[in-house]
């Protein structure tokens, strides 16, 4: 179990399936633009349609800002297909199957659901410079008002 990057470490590397586009690495970013990297979930929950709408509500700004945004879940890239063309999502989603890239970002952690004590993916984001740099975290999202967040600290670098 890895803990989560802090600011000024490298961005752990990745490669994975993504929708649209195959496969996209961290790495293609690099020198070219910030990324705003958020994990969540599941695809077509309440709390996670919510974040990716905001995400898709501010991708226009996100992108004038300098960043590209890319969302991370356990889910399949069929389960993305479906979420992405259901809610307009104009951004990657990156299917982490066997979620070694969440826990490489120290997201994947035991949940304790009504009792339940399970495995699973806490909600967090890392704001990423265009050197590959972990610039901002946030380890514990609340969704409300978190966009915005992401979009005054792009702003700032």
């Amino acid at each position: 179990m890895s803990a989560l990057p802090q600011i000024g470490d490298s961005a752990p590397e990745f490669s994975l399936p993504a929708v649209p586009g195959g496969k996209l690495s961290l790495k293609q970013f690099r020198g070219k633009q910030n990324v705003v990297l958020y994990f969540y979930p599941r695809d077509n929950t309440p709390g996670c349609t919510q974040e990716a709408c905001d995400f898709r509500d501010q991708s226009t700004a996100l992108t004038r800002a300098g960043a590209a945004v890319l969302g991370i879940s356990p889910d399949t890239t069929a389960s993305h297909e479906k979420f992405a063309a259901k809610f307009g999502l104009p951004f990657p989603l990156l299917a982490d199957a066997d979620h070694a890239v969440a826990e490489k970002y120290g997201v994947w952690v035991e949940k304790n659901l009504y009792g339940r004590k399970s495995m699973g993916i806490q909600r967090a984001t890392f704001l990423i410079d265009k050197r590959g740099k972990i610039a901002a975290v946030w380890p514990k999202v609340k969704v409300a008002g978190h966009v915005d967040e992401v979009l005054a600290e792009l702003k700032n670098m």
